[in-house]
């Protein structure tokens, strides 16, 4: 198995800002102990592909509601890999809970951008049976895959990324 890449935390202020951006509610002390107690995603067993991202608040998520959440997460990685987001197959399976992008695309180059490469993770509750999802705060509602990735070989790109959605001109 190929190691290539590693998990860290956003800045603490960086953190701050992007939870009272998203939920005013939070004072600072308690975003600061979200902060203190976010876990880094990892791997349930020896054969899990994917590493579970973990809430880093309790949420309830009605049917037909949204939530983008701020992880605290950022993800160093070898040039040439990919890190793909998708909802934990439990929640999917149970509740519709879906990715509001379909499949989160995190590039090698977005650890490198102004904004630290933070993770942010929207998904919707397409529930069709009424069913509420209740995440508690350190469980796992997403999982990230790393996947190697090729290039054609006229490729000549040569921009540089600094920021997130819509950062590379798309």
């Amino acid at each position: 198995m190929k190691k290539i890449a590693q998990f860290f935390k956003v800045s603490p202020n960086l953190f701050l800002e992007s939870m009272k951006e998203e939920f005013p509610q939070y004072t600072d002390s308690d975003i600061q102990d979200m902060y203190d107690t976010l876990q880094l995603p990892n791997r349930a067993t020896k054969g899990s592909a994917g590493y579970d991202f973990h809430a880093p608040f309790a949420f309830s998520l009605p049917p037909g509601t949204t939530i983008k959440i701020p992880t605290g997460i950022r993800v160093k990685m070898e040039e040439d890999w990919v890190l793909k987001l998708y909802p934990r197959s439990g929640l999917g399976f149970k509740y519709r809970l879906q990715m509001n992008n379909t499949v989160g695309i995190i590039d090698s180059d977005y650890y490198y951008s102004d904004n630290e490469g933070h993770i942010f993770i929207k998904m919707t509750n397409d529930s069709n049976e009424g069913k509420t999802v209740e995440v508690a705060q350190g469980a796992g509602f997403a999982q990230g895959i790393f996947l190697e990735y090729g290039i054609t070989v006229d490729d000549d790109a040569q921009g540089l990324r600094n920021g997130g959605f819509g950062s590379t001109g798309a």
